[in-house]
């Protein structure tokens, strides 16, 4: 089964979304795919063809967001803590994973022709490494397309993710790239695996579940968050279409909360600014206070060498995430 399947919307279909389009459609919705081991118990069928109905399903709803211009989508696809299922279970959803990688590889012209870039979100080291080179290799692949994007989080929780960017933070300290005073929440976010996307504005679970069992904890603290009961597997375009009912319904509650939440953190980060800046004069001025303006100014120019500094640091920080994926491609490529 292809990642994209090609395809319009029939006419009842077309009408629906057209509608929906005229009210504040997410750019962005994320997805707990939740309910292929029930829907394969409900059905009789092996675990295993659970997990493919679900996959397939998949790239039926991202035809789905296509036609409706939603252009990124987020998918759970990978707990870290599913590892601790049965050895068979496990296995078994490596191995479709490599088998959908390499599928994906094979049809770069599809992707190509709808711009999708594919990101895969979580530790990879915990994944055997022919399933980290074919990730790898997808995802440099179709680094450059900037039509759409699926965001595959795989050997992923909401925890390790933020774990890591606080870790990221302290690598940047240790090398002298960033000071200790730096470090804000704003720049936490900006090192988690999901800084290239937006926030999601729509997160789905299906299933039933009412948890958000440790995914994107910090990047949906202002998003719509809608959980329906029916299984991932038998999803459909008109639960899709349900849950961007809700997402509208709430719209402008939710996007007072961002907006409120982006001017604080701006706040924040002043305040932030001025007691950095006031320290420093008193252990490194003469002594004199500054007045009015000569005190803008050098908030000013604090202000604008702290931004240097994060930009180096997060330059850096891409850099080292680039090269992890580059050196996977050149080791499948020797292999």
């Amino acid at each position: 089964m292809s990642w994209i399947r090609e395809g319009e919307l029939n006419l009842i279909e077309k009408l629906s979304a057209n509608i929906l389009k005229a009210g504040p459609m997410p750019k962005h919705v994320a997805f707990i795919m939740d309910g292929n081991r029930r829907y394969a118990r409900k059905r009789q069928v092996e675990r295993q063809e659970g997990h493919t109905q679900g996959f397939d399903k998949l790239a039926e709803t991202l035809r789905w967001c296509l036609n409706l211009s939603i252009h990124e989508v987020t998918v759970y696809a990978f707990s870290i803590e599913n590892f601790k299922r049965s050895k068979d279970e496990v296995d078994g959803l490596m191995e479709l994973a490599k088998q959908k990688f390499i599928r994906l590889l094979e049809e770069q012209d599809n992707l190509e022709k709808h711009g999708v870039c594919i990101r895969v979100l979580g530790d990879l080291t915990l994944l055997p490494l022919d399933l980290q080179q074919h990730i790898a290799r997808a995802v440099v692949a179709t680094r450059t397309h900037n039509k759409c994007f699926l965001n595959v989080c795989f050997a992923y929780t909401s925890r390790h993710e933020i774990a890591n960017a606080v870790g990221e933070m302290a690598w940047g300290v240790e090398q002298g790239l960033i000071k200790s005073s730096d470090v804000s929440e704003a720049l936490l976010s900006r090192c988690l695996y999901s800084s290239n996307s937006p926030n999601p504005d729509l997160l789905i679970r299906t299933s039933g579940e009412v948890r958000l069992s440790d995914f994107l904890l910090w990047q949906t603290s202002h998003s719509c968050l809608v959980f329906q009961s029916v299984l991932w597997p038998e999803y459909s375009f008109w639960n899709l279409c349900d849950a961007i009912l809700q997402y509208q319904l709430n719209h402008r509650p939710l996007q007072k909360a961002r907006d409120q939440h982006r001017e604080g953190q701006a706040l924040q980060q002043h305040e932030a600014d001025r007691a950095c800046l006031a320290d420093l004069l008193q252990h490194h001025g003469n002594g004199k206070p500054l007045d009015a303006q000569r005190r803008r100014e050098a908030l000013l120019n604090y202000t604008a060498s702290r931004e240097e500094r994060v930009q180096d640091f997060l330059g850096a920080l891409q850099h080292k995430r680039d090269s992890f994926l580059t050196d996977l491609t050149s080791q499948a490529a020797l292999a």
